[in-house]
């Protein structure tokens, strides 16, 4: 038994594909070395193609590849931002939505009744558990831009320890370069569509406060200038159509879009225009300003319902 109370509306299962812009050099910390703030990074092997786009071979005919290095906006953080956002979104009472639901972290509430936990999860040390019905994907990368290493005067720890009258000490800290490509993913597994709109709500209300420390924010990339958003959103019982997945081993920024919205147009037996919608009880996909607008207006929902 799950011990997910029964639902009084169909469950469906929901996917969020984006490709996000990053608007500005960001810093996502993974670790420090030598008084260096690092970012994440991945690994990737690329085979080498010649400007014909035939593959580069050694002497006995086998191709060549090469380890290539991406900056990684890391999904397993990025669920952390998007937690938050809604731990920290306005209620009418004037509180936080985390503190009228008495929930936090770690410190979760474990409550069916809080739209935070029933679909991100929750542990309540021996008592109950509930587990999370949204995963996080993708977030490697397209352009194989290494992390650029930068000075600041002061690290924020030296006003904690009370060097405020003293000269900063200066450190340094690596930063994904603006203009990278992160193509992401969110999966809601059987939630309704009223489980589903916290879901939609921190999706959108996460992007301007993706990172750590200054600045942050990422952007949702647009399709060759037109101004439509790649993002693409999936309700479905039955999964149909091509998964807007874009490969790590894509290197090229407009190769990455090109796909992302090809395979959005795929849909079996209904071919979309991209920015467009097709919609079935088994099936349907918002793509472009449609699938924004269908989120905008599943966080109009949550607000309404949950904040005010």
């Amino acid at each position: 038994m799950t011990g997910i109370t029964q639902s009084n509306s169909q469950r469906y299962h929901f996917d969020i594909y984006a490709i996000l812009e990053g608007a500005q050099e960001m810093y996502f910390g993974h670790e420090v070395q030598v008084n260096v703030n690092q970012v994440e990074r991945v690994k990737v092997e690329r085979t080498l193609v010649d400007d014909a786009g035939n593959f580069v071979t050694d002497e006995s005919g086998n191709p060549k590849s090469e380890i290539i290095q991406k900056c990684y906006l890391s999904p397993t953080k990025r669920r952390g931002v998007e937690r938050r956002a809604l731990l920290w979104a306005p209620h009418k009472d004037g509180k936080l939505l985390g503190d009228a639901q008495d929930c936090g972290i770690p410190k979760t509430c474990a409550k069916e009744t809080c739209p935070i936990c029933y679909v991100y999860g929750a542990l309540e040390a021996g008592k109950n558990t509930l587990i999370g019905r949204v995963t996080h994907g993708g977030g490697v990368a397209v352009q194989p831009l290494d992390a650029e290493e930068k000075q600041r005067a002061m690290h924020p720890s030296d006003i904690v320890r009370g060097k405020g009258g003293e000269t900063p000490t200066p450190f340094r800290r690596e930063y994904n370069e603006p203009g990278l490509f992160y193509p992401v993913y969110n999966h809601a597994l059987s939630v309704s569509e009223n489980e589903f709109v916290p879901v939609a709500y921190a999706f959108l209300d996460s992007l301007a406060r993706i990172g750590a420390g200054n600045p942050k924010g990422a952007r949702l990339a647009e399709k060759n200038g037109s101004g439509t958003p790649l993002l693409v959103v999936d309700r479905y019982l039955v999964p149909k159509g091509k998964r807007p997945v874009v490969s790590p081993h894509e290197t090229s920024g407009s190769g990455a879009v090109d796909y992302f919205v090809k395979q959005a147009e795929a849909v079996r037996g209904n071919a979309l225009q991209f920015g467009g919608s097709s919609e079935g009880e088994m099936f349907s996909r918002w793509t472009g300003d449609e699938a924004l607008e269908k989120l905008e207006t599943w966080s109009e929902t949550f607000v309404r319902t949950h904040l005010q």
